[in-house]
């Protein structure tokens, strides 16, 4: 058994720190004297890119000991596709996560940009499948479609684009999409297609990842309702002959000692807006299974510690889910020992700042899970840790 352990690399500026959640690096936010990719020098900009910073965490966290980066998509970030083909030539073997919405590309293309990237990087392609959340984002990309009609349409997607993969001709005949004798070039198609991580925690996504998911990726939770989830997944996965495998993204707050590390969060909650302290608002399922663990409102940080190390307001320090990890280096490996033990076979893990927390959450935090077999048969090699 082997356990593939990823990074993020944010593809919309960086933060300085949790505790404080402003964009100090990139140009979402304006450049200014303390801004990082670019900076300010004697009033001018020094020439550095935010491209080049992302390059820096992704050597970074390659040599740091992780397998590959997530690169996420949303309206206010970067192109994930574009960032990933200018990032393989600052890496080696490192592995690019690219998220995306099968309803914004044809699957056709889909299949050439994909069969293309793979040839150029040696196969270092890997499919993060996401079907939106709807709300005023998904309007953002135009898509109106309703919510169990985006999952329905994500399965034609893949049905196309692994049929058209396979070098035709092939046809195919759906509720979204129509082709006739399609298929990739022989250079093309015979490049390994890419694993498939699926999201989405909705009876229309488990019913979908079973059919299409190599890894079902699901954010943190409890670790009893996660279990009970990965239950589900795999009970309609073998239904139609299918075993899929589960990973969970995670953010990380690991310091070395567990006093540090919510000292962190103590310094960081002082600059939450109140507003803020009251179980949001949202479209997708998952978001609001998340929140359905917590009991809001809420009046201090440690009333978000649902379960020893696992915190449910990183989303009011940084924008994105809202659990992850905080304690010691130990404590964190700990908890990740314990996920792998109820069925977890690969991480994203991710940090603020993401550069320094790679090299940190490299060095510290996975020799700590590879030397273990803390809630994990022995023998397992984790891929991703030094």
């Amino acid at each position: 058994m082997s356990i593939d352990i990823y990074w993020r690399i944010g593809t919309h500026g960086d933060q300085p720190s949790l505790r404080r959640r402003v964009s100090s690096r990139g140009e979402w936010a304006p450049v200014a004297p303390g801004s990082l990719a670019p900076g300010v020098r004697d009033g001018r900009r020094d020439g550095y890119s935010y491209v080049e910073h992302m390059a820096d965490v992704a050597r970074a966290s390659e040599s740091s000991g992780f397998v590959g980066g997530l690169l996420p998509s949303f309206p206010f970030t970067g192109d994930p596709w574009a960032t990933a083909a200018a990032l393989a030539r600052e890496t080696t073997t490192y592995r690019f996560m690219i998220a995306y919405q099968p309803g914004f590309l044809h699957p056709v293309q889909a299949a050439r940009m994909s069969a293309t990237l793979q040839r150029a990087t040696g196969g270092r392609v890997v499919y993060n499948i996401i079907s939106g959340g709807g709300g005023p984002a998904q309007l953002w990309w135009g898509d109106r479609v309703d919510h169990d009609d985006r999952y329905a349409r994500t399965s034609e997607f893949l049905d196309v684009l692994k049929g058209v993969w396979g070098g035709g001709p092939f046809d195919y005949e759906g509720r979204f999409y129509r082709v006739e004798g399609a298929g990739l070039p022989e250079p093309l198609a015979r490049q390994p297609f890419p694993e498939i991580y699926f999201s989405g925690s909705s009876r229309a996504a488990i019913e979908a990842a079973g059919r299409h998911a190599d890894y079902y990726l699901s954010w943190l939770e409890p670790f009893p309702d996660l279990a009970a989830k990965f239950a589900q997944v795999r009970e309609h996965s073998a239904a139609i002959g299918r075993a899929p495998r589960f990973a969970v993204r995670i953010d990380v707050l690991a310091r070395d000692t567990e006093e540090a590390a919510w000292d962190e969060i103590r310094r960081g909650w002082e600059h939450v807006d109140p507003s803020a302290l009251s179980s949001p608002d949202g479209d997708s399922v998952g978001w609001l299974r998340s929140q359905s663990f917590v009991s809001w409102p809420v009046r201090h940080h440690r009333e978000l510690e649902v379960s020893p190390n696992v915190w449910g307001g990183f989303h009011l320090l940084r924008g994105g889910p809202a659990f992850g990890l905080v304690g010691s280096y130990e404590q964190v490996a700990e908890r990740l020992d314990e996920l792998i033990g109820i069925g977890v076979d690969a991480f994203i893990l991710a940090g603020v700042p993401h550069l320094e927390e790679a090299y940190r959450v490299g060095e510290e935090v996975l020799p700590l899970l590879k030397g273990s077999v803390h809630g994990r048969a022995s023998g397992t090699a984790v891929r991703g840790a030094l």
